[in-house]
């Protein structure tokens, strides 16, 4: 017997206890007894946070409260270094990865500026590279070291602590991190995505989410789902004990359905809507999908068997191929990347349509076609 264990399972695993595929088996109580947090939004479109400021004054409010009440707080932001991107204020050009179409993300206290992606990495300038102008570059949105910068200054007295792959190298790193919160030696406790999962933190009555709408945008299929499951499991961090549990969002969209499920505590209501979505569409987990990646050094040769592989797509009953385009990537790695999405019905053995057709097409030397079937990343 297997056992999927999660507080957010896909809709996929829905659908499968749906038709009878899973058997499902619920938890509907936390453990101990433990009641389940609060949840509310704070739009900032309407909040008036000070030049640089991100943490809006309702947070900060409930911060104070907790830290008057001896409580622990989490804030959450899922974005490592100190600014996603670097501009300059005279030209307007900004910093990117060389071998990437990314922008390098600052890392202040290390002095670098790095991709995420390919993990290029050079010396913070202080120069434009573009027009020259001396102190115009600017650090532009925030990342979790410019979060503590500001919970720094905001709350002097407060013990911080990071928790982000930048700060934790090993599990042992994380453990003496986590046993550090067990014993309330740090009142704030700022992460990524690596705080959200499995850690129990008897003290923690608050959460603040600073950007909630983060990973929404980009088109990819499941970002909405993988927003909230995220947000679902950071927020359940908080009173796991005997002391009740807040969670705050900042968010500029609070009338989006996946906001509003978190707040009603509705679960089965975002899925119902996901899943209306895609049924709608014949996507994912009622039809197939498989996305094509053509990559190479040299754009032309690429573009060139993208557009080969357009020309030799099946042309089959209930299956349906778009592209191809360039990839939300398009330069990855040094790669130049473009690709194809072939759609088909859900009955439709699609590993055999995609066999032919890469039989059919020569693939030249230099070119990489990767197949991912069912993909679960779009980017």
């Amino acid at each position: 017997p297997v056992i999927l264990a999660s507080a957010t399972p896909s809709l996929e695993t829905i659908i499968n206890i749906e038709t009878g595929r899973y058997k499902r088996l619920s938890l509907p109580r936390r453990f101990g007894g433990a009641g389940l947090p609060t949840i509310n939004t704070i739009d900032m479109r309407t909040e008036s946070s000070g030049e640089h400021s991100w943490i809006s004054p309702a947070l900060v409010e409930a911060i104070q409260k907790n830290l008057a009440a001896k409580n622990q707080i989490m804030l959450f932001l899922n974005r490592r270094g100190y600014a996603p991107l670097t501009l300059c204020r005279k030209c307007g050009f900004r910093i990117k990865c060389p071998n990437c179409t990314a922008w390098l993300v600052e890392h202040r206290a290390r002095a670098r500026m790095k991709c995420h992606h390919c993990g290029f990495s050079m010396p913070t300038l202080h120069i434009c590279p573009e027009c020259a102008a001396c102190d115009s570059l600017v650090a532009c949105g925030p990342g979790t070291e410019r979060l503590a910068e500001e919970v720094r200054k905001t709350f002097s007295a407060a013990r911080l602590a990071v928790m982000t792959s930048d700060t934790v190298h090993s599990p042992s790193e994380a453990i003496k991190l986590v046993e550090s919160m067990k014993r309330r030696d740090i009142d704030i406790l700022i992460g990524t995505q690596i705080v959200a999962k499995g850690h129990n933190f008897p003290h923690l009555t608050l959460v603040g989410v600073i950007d909630a709408d983060l990973g929404l945008s980009g088109g990819d299929l499941r970002a909405a789902e993988r927003v909230y499951q995220t947000l679902h499991q950071v927020g359940g961090r908080a009173g796991r004990a005997e002391k009740s549990g807040q969670v705050i969002l900042q968010t500029y969209q609070p009338e989006n359905p996946i906001m509003q499920a978190l707040v009603s505590g509705d679960r089965d209501y975002f899925l119902k809507l996901e899943s209306q979505a895609r049924q709608k569409y014949s996507m994912p987990p009622f039809g197939r999908l498989v996305a094509l990646i053509v990559s190479g050094s040299e754009k032309k040769l690429v573009d060139a068997t993208a557009n080969e592989l357009g020309r030799t797509c099946p042309l089959e009953a209930g299956v349906v191929v778009f592209g191809p385009a360039e990839a939300p990537l398009s330069i990855l790695r040094g790669r130049h990347r473009s690709r194809l999405l072939l759609k088909a019905k859900q009955n439709i053995r699609v590993q055999k349509i995609v066999r032919r057709w890469l039989s059919a097409t020569k693939i030249p030397r230099g070119v990489r076609v990767k197949v991912d079937v069912d993909p679960y990343n779009f980017m």
